[in-house]
């Protein structure tokens, strides 16, 4: 029985996240192990609307700030081997990873 891991990966930086991605494909590629994805999930907006007066007089401007989470997914054979030179990737501070085995 193969058995497979789930790794979801969350970050607000887009570019990290996608190098953090090929790394884990890098690794799949090298080990002969069957990889799907990294596949994009919908990514989540943020938006505060703030007055930009601290007073509230005057006319009523607005500013919006926003920030955005990228999502993916990817679905990997869980090797021994593999899933060790995975946890050995240098993750930046602001990727979050999940890994799920079943």
């Amino acid at each position: 029985m193969v058995r497979k891991a789930r790794i979801r990966l969350t970050s607000t930086d887009a570019y990290k996240l996608n190098e953090v991605c090929e790394q884990i494909r890098r690794i799949a590629q090298k080990t002969g192990v069957k990889i799907s994805g990294p596949i994009p999930l919908p990514t989540k907006r943020l938006v505060i609307t703030t007055m930009k007066s601290p007073c509230g007089e005057g006319t009523k401007t607005w500013d919006k700030f926003e920030l955005r989470i990228h999502k993916r997914l990817i679905d990997i054979d869980a090797d021994e081997r593999v899933m060790r030179q995975i946890m050995r990737i240098r993750v930046p501070d602001d990727v979050k990873i999940e890994i799920e085995l079943t």
